[in-house]
């Protein structure tokens, strides 16, 4: 029984070695320790795109401070000579899109070039990140679009009702608590909340208007919240080409001058769940319903 037990110990103990190993030998060297030379350096943006760090250990959502702290590394790095952005999202909230894309711009500016490479999804916020690139691969099986806004509320007086639960609200103002889930919205609210989406709609079509060199009544057009596959995509001027995420590491290297296969930097953790299960993020969805209070808007 011992010699069983101690055989299953040294077991385990060789297969973390050999998993470690491969999570740390796949993404080719710690950030900031890389060897000398000119790279491409990948930044990972899966998941549901939320502010802040993030918080689902499954790899469900996605914190924007998080990507753009790896974007300012490789703005940093002087041997990283270009970034791939795989985007693997079926999008999220709209301001931790936008913070991404900032940083975005503020890689480019710093001579970086950037690619886009679309995974299974890359919708809403994931294409207004896109569009922030100088070039986008898709598959052409990828599911991408959805350029528009969303706010959704849910009133749950009749189940409060059936449940004899019984709100009172104590508030500065009529529409301090304008979303809640103890009544439902005034017609007043419903043009407060239409505004803000028509608002935050018109910043996504300028995006991607300026990002594909598009006139914006031609984006209009295409953005009315519908899902293309990659291969329409790039029919419709969307996206530039049509690979995967090796054809974009090599579009990436030859946009940034490098000569033959270019060096590859993992910017980003990768952790072992990550690497055994490929993140769970549930990327296939094309909306994130995220039942938030008060409402937030999401691309």
């Amino acid at each position: 029984m011992r010699k069983r037990l101690l055989a299953g110990i040294v077991f385990g103990i060789v297969l973390l070695s050999l998993v470690v190993a491969a999570v740390f030998g796949a993404r080719g060297g710690a950030p900031g320790t890389a060897a000398s030379g000119e790279a491409v350096g990948i930044v990972r943006i899966e998941g549901v795109i939320v502010g802040g760090e993030g918080s689902d250990w499954l790899g469900a959502t996605l914190g924007a401070e998080g990507v753009a702290a790896q974007l300012r590394r490789a703005a940093e790095d002087p041997s990283i000579r270009a970034v791939v952005l795989r985007l693997n999202s079926p999008g999220g909230s709209a301001a931790a899109a936008q913070e991404i894309g900032r940083e975005v711009d503020r890689l480019r500016q710093a001579g970086k070039k950037v690619v886009a490479s679309m995974g299974d999804t890359a919708a809403s916020g994931a294409y207004w990140i896109a569009a922030k690139a100088d070039r986008i691969v898709a598959n052409p099986a990828t599911i991408t679009g959805s350029i528009g806004v969303i706010i959704q509320t849910q009133h749950l007086v009749g189940l409060y009702e059936k449940l004899g639960i019984d709100t009172e609200t104590i508030k500065s103002g009529p529409h301090k608590d304008m979303g809640s889930a103890a009544r439902p919205l005034t017609p007043e609210e419903r043009r407060i909340f239409q505004g803000m989406v028509d608002d935050i709609y018109d910043q996504f079509v300028a995006v991607v208007a300026r990002g594909r060199e598009m006139e914006e009544s031609r984006v209009r057009q295409l953005a009315d919240g519908r899902v293309f596959t990659g291969n329409q995509a790039k029919e419709l001027g969307l996206v530039d080409e049509l690979g995967d995420l090796r054809d974009a590491v090599r579009l990436a290297g030859r946009l940034a001058g490098i000569r033959g296969e270019p060096r590859v930097v993992e910017l980003g953790p990768r952790t072992i769940w990550h690497s055994l299960f490929g993140g769970m993020n549930g990327a296939g969805a094309t909306h994130a319903w995220l039942l938030l209070w008060p409402p937030v808007a999401q691309f």
